[in-house]
């Protein structure tokens, strides 16, 4: 698709638009524009949008789906950008910008937050912790909530407080023949079903109310980094110990290499290494005897888990995945963790083609288990682990070994997998109807036919409409 506006976006039609909305739009050419189009991922960032429309409200996404409908271009919805598989911008078409839409509201009575469409995690966090609230947000805190959440929401406090989507009360949305719909539990509620795990499948979200709950500001949480010869007793012990874990603690173990931080002495800098990473949403004085067990496998490098604020939790891998890196995910559900594939996983870590590939065994189970299957539209449950090969780069020509060593990671797991996967680590497309499993998926095409029967919102891991009956 070309890079310059197509010749029915003349420049009075697009005067229109920009006298219809209060936010700005940026054209490809205009001044700002090269700096507003970039994404996080610059894996994805050769793609060009014909105009951004940084919305100002509702209003705004209106007025850019209706003209993203009318004039038959793409759309493509950036709330923090952070869209592992790049579909935060559109190669000639429109993006529609909520950065601008991220207040913050917190009713400490209710224990509720009402969040802009826009908002980061930093945003919220930076809210609730005023009151001592948190909810499950993401692993790095420039990621948007709108994404996170709609995909599913897996994060350090899932165990207890469940899944983001599951915290996900009600929301507004703008749907594809321009309505605002409010999406709860007594209007629209199927609507809602759909929003949580269904991705932005189904309109544009404005506004989102997350339940919140009683939580810091310190937590007892951290990384424990130890040698990689150490990976298969550690991942041996971590899953003896997620089976009886309490849910105030979520935890995963990490294979990669040691990242160049203080704390970590200097000879181990680049070194592969096997990390767990914790966190508890118990007392804090409670958090050592949670990880005990886990914790002296074996002797660390460098032990970094106890107190600290919550807020630094939710930053701690920020300084790994900085705007412009390139990235590429694949991961799998796993209906267990054998001796076996522990071997498998260990033996690939060290084919690994860069220091920032990492292999993510994340413990589920306690609260998210406890959600009915089909309560949400989360694509699976029941499985005790989930499976992410994890990859960024930053030259152009690493890509290829990075996105392969991925795939074969989550290759080596192939008959311990359930077939599913957590719809937000895909890097790939073509693969959103095996994650979701026949019977949620078949729910959410026929969803998909009420509320966006063109399928306006593809640029997504996208569900087509069901064929008419």
């Amino acid at each position: 698709m070309s890079h310059t506006i197509t010749p029915v976006l003349g420049e009075a039609t697009l005067q229109e638009l920009r006298e219809t909305i209060r936010g700005e739009m940026l054209v490809a050419g205009e001044p700002g524009y090269a700096e507003a189009a970039p994404i996080w991922n610059g894996a994805h960032d050769r793609s060009a949008p014909a105009l951004i429309v940084r919305c100002a409200g509702a209003a705004d996404v209106i007025a850019a789906v209706g003209f993203a409908r009318s004039h038959g271009i793409p759309l493509a919805v950036r709330g923090g950008g952070h869209s592992v598989a790049g579909f935060s911008t559109c190669d000639g078409g429109i993006v529609v910008d909520l950065s601008a839409m991220n207040e913050v509201i917190v009713d400490p009575v209710t224990r509720r937050a009402s969040v802009g469409g826009g908002a980061l995690w930093a945003d919220i966090d930076h809210e609730t912790q005023v009151h001592g609230l948190a909810t499950t947000g993401g692993l790095v805190s420039s990621t948007g909530v709108g994404g996170f959440t709609l995909g599913g929401g897996i994060g350090w406090t899932m165990r207890k407080f469940g899944l983001a989507c599951d915290n996900l009360m009600a929301a507004d949305v703008v749907t594809a023949d321009g309505r605002l719909l409010h999406a709860s539990k007594t209007e629209n509620a199927d609507l809602l079903w759909g929003l949580r795990g269904g991705g932005g499948n189904f309109g544009i979200v404005t506004r989102f109310e997350l339940a919140l709950y009683p939580l810091g500001p310190m937590v007892y949480a951290g990384p424990i980094f130890y040698p990689a010869e150490e990976a298969f007793d550690l991942l041996r012990v971590f899953r003896d110990w997620s089976a009886e874990a309490p849910d105030e603690v979520t935890a995963l173990v990490n294979l990669t290499s040691a990242p160049p931080l203080p704390p970590i002495p200097a000879e181990w800098h680049g070194k592969k290494v096997a990390a767990l990473v914790a966190a508890s949403t118990g007392p804090v004085d409670d958090g050592e005897a949670l990880v005990r067990k886990v914790r002296n496998v074996a002797e660390p490098i460098a032990d970094l888990l106890g107190p600290m604020p919550y807020t630094a939790l939710q930053s701690l891998l920020d300084p790994l995945w900085p705007k412009g890196i390139h990235a590429y995910f694949k991961a799998t559900n796993l209906a267990r963790l054998d001796d076996e594939l522990i071997d498998r996983l260990c033996k690939i870590h060290h084919a690994a083609p860069g220091p920032q590939c990492e292999i993510h065994v994340q413990q589920m189970g306690g609260a998210v288990a406890r959600v009915p299957e089909l309560a949400t539209s989360f694509p699976e449950r029941s499985m005790p682990f989930v499976l992410n090969a994890v990859t960024g780069w930053h030259e152009p020509e690493q890509g290829p070994a990075h996105q392969d060593w991925a795939r074969a990671v989550v290759a080596e797991a192939e008959s311990a997998s359930t077939g599913r996967a957590y719809v937000n680590f895909l890097g790939d497309t073509d693969s959103t109807a095996s994650s979701y499993g026949d019977e949620t998926y078949a729910r959410l095409a026929a969803l998909k036919r009420i509320y966006d029967p063109t399928n306006l919102f593809r640029l997504n891991h996208n569900i087509e409409p069901a064929a008419s009956s």
